[in-house]
């Protein structure tokens, strides 16, 4: 996990605000998280980080919202991603589930999610509107791919994207540098969990 040193410089300074903001959990699946080492770097920091996330923004009101693509896909709503990365979630029991330590409450929003963008084919971007919310913050796997074209698509709606480094992680820690330092300099600013709690004090 990059720490606060090693982040990239931000060319903005947005601020996250509690009554503008919404906590995307983004594609934090069990099928997905089988990519990294159980109990090991990046992943604990990974849940440790967003966990926190979540619990703060529960507490403040702050919508949580969580992506998720569904299992056994067919070839057809699969697209070209069948193409680049095969079958995707398989259809097996618990494949295509939250995994336990971020699962969902009562009152969270849970979105089928179809191709890397959380705001594609999806109702994210209608949520904000009808919540009356301009900012987001992106949590989840993968850094380089569906968090940062997620990030990419908030900012060209004129939403403030906060990409939060070590609540995000990759396959590798260049690729996950990668995310960070496009996002940084082009379509969000790059936190730290500790950042984000710090602008979502308690009440």
């Amino acid at each position: 996990m990059p720490t606060a040193a090693e982040l990239p410089a931000n060319r903005v300074g947005w601020k996250c605000d509690p009554d503008r903001a919404v906590l995307l959990v983004h594609d934090m699946q069990n099928h997905f998280v089988r990519a990294f080492p159980a109990g090991a770097s990046p992943l604990t920091e990974l849940i440790e980080g967003i966990r926190s996330l979540i619990a703060r923004c529960r507490e403040l009101g702050v919508p949580v919202v969580y992506s998720a693509q569904p299992g056994g896909q067919t070839p057809q709503q699969r697209g070209l991603q069948l193409d680049m990365w095969g079958a995707g979630v398989g259809s097996a029991e618990g494949d295509a589930a939250i995994v336990d330590d971020l699962a969902p409450l009562p009152g969270d929003t849970k979105l089928t999610k179809w191709r890397y963008n959380a705001f594609h084919r999806t109702e994210l971007a209608g949520l904000l509107d009808a919540w009356g919310r301009d900012q987001l913050v992106v949590t989840g796997i993968y850094a380089h791919i569906g968090c940062l074209m997620t990030a990419t698509d908030a900012f060209m709606r004129d939403i403030e994207a906060f990409l939060v480094a070590d609540a995000t992680a990759d396959f590798s820690r260049e690729e996950h540098d990668l995310a960070l330092r496009y996002a940084a300099g082009r379509c969000a600013r790059v936190v730290t969990v500790d950042e984000m709690l710090a602008e979502l004090p308690r009440g």
